[in-house]
């Protein structure tokens, strides 16, 4: 297969359809994260369909003395990792191609959500972010558009829009790629230094160990919620020398409203550790939050969660997430599940 080159909407827009198109936007910088979601595309659009990379460093999402000039533009490259995952199309427009006549005057809003986490440490970045989001569906047309879950807030505040304004669009998320370290796949990872890098090892590495307290608190909840309440089976368990492990699962079961906390304070204590490294990893914020809205959770919270983080090591930013269910993942006033399209 190769892959070609398009600069204008025109040009994409002559091109015969058949099939499914699902599109893939990116800023650049193409790697094994993007490649996973031009793979995932392609499967969307099967072999009659047609899948188109964007490429496109939007001047809307960045702010005062962010990393727009610094931002790598390496096309030549892009193109060959997009043609090994299986694109057709790389759409590169220019910035007079996406805003003629300059900065829009008319842009989407993110609303309450968007000034959350990411959004107060980046104000009217998601403003930005939509604005360039609602162009390129438009101007590129696809049936579906694919998405990573490491820029979780960036996926809702899509789903939100295209539910809000219509959009007729189906939008598909994919998991984060990892590399084997277990740092999350970014175009920004190139910027740190080996010290660095071993520094921002930290997101992730406080991720898990709050997944892992998670873990521990719904086995233990489980365990509790399996426990017979009548006394003769109590008195059966007493004897089996079970009923000390009982309490102790009934006692967090009960304690509902430490259970988020306690994944809060597991991952805040690897932070607190790599603030003291050299390098120190410089947090912005640690969340565990309600996908649907990006507030924070209580200790009653059923259903899907994300535990969020943000840093700066050196003059890098990082962000990362993972998604956590708490409690019955069938309650039906759960929240859509971050792997889930609409």
């Amino acid at each position: 297969m190769t892959t070609t080159l398009l600069r204008t909407a025109d040009e994409l827009h002559a091109r015969a359809r058949t099939g499914r198109r699902a599109v893939v936007m990116t800023m650049g910088a193409l790697h094994e994260g993007h490649a996973t979601l031009i793979r995932a595309a392609r499967g969307i659009a099967g072999d009659g369909g047609e899948v188109v990379v964007t490429v496109f460093v939007n001047p809307l999402q960045f702010g005062a003395g962010e990393d727009l000039d610094r931002y790598p533009r390496t096309l030549e490259a892009d193109l060959k990792v997009a043609e090994q995952a299986g694109a057709d199309v790389v759409f590169a427009p220019s910035v007079d191609e996406v805003y003629p006549g300059g900065e829009p005057q008319v842009r989407v809003t993110a609303g309450p959500m968007g000034e959350r986490l990411e959004g107060a440490s980046r104000p009217g970045h998601f403003d930005g972010m939509l604005t360039v989001v609602a162009k390129l569906l438009h101007l590129t047309r696809p049936d579906a558009a694919l998405y990573g879950q490491k820029d979780a807030q960036q996926l809702a505040l899509i789903r939100r829009m295209a539910r809000d304004l219509n959009f007729g669009v189906e939008i598909v998320a994919v998991p984060t790629v990892r590399e084997d370290d277990g740092l999350a796949l970014s175009s920004r990872n190139r910027y740190l230094s080996p010290r660095e890098r071993h520094t921002a090892l930290a997101l992730s590495q406080a991720l898990f160990a709050g997944r892992d307290r998670h873990a521990a608190q719904e086995a233990l909840r489980a365990r509790a919620r399996e426990v017979p309440s009548t006394r003769a089976r109590a008195e059966a368990l007493s004897a089996l020398g079970e009923s000390r492990a009982a309490a102790d699962a009934a006692a967090v079961a009960k304690a509902a409203p430490g259970a988020a906390d306690a994944v809060r304070a597991a991952a805040r204590l690897v932070l607190d550790e790599a603030a003291r490294l050299d390098p120190p990893l410089e947090l912005d914020y640690l969340a565990l939050v309600d996908p649907s809205d990006f507030t924070e959770i209580g200790g009653d919270f059923t259903g899907e969660a994300v535990l969020a983080v943000a840093a700066r090591v050196g003059a890098t930013r990082l962000i990362d997430n993972l998604p956590l269910t708490f409690g019955n993942p069938g309650n039906p006033g759960a929240p859509e599940p971050l792997g889930a399209a609409s």
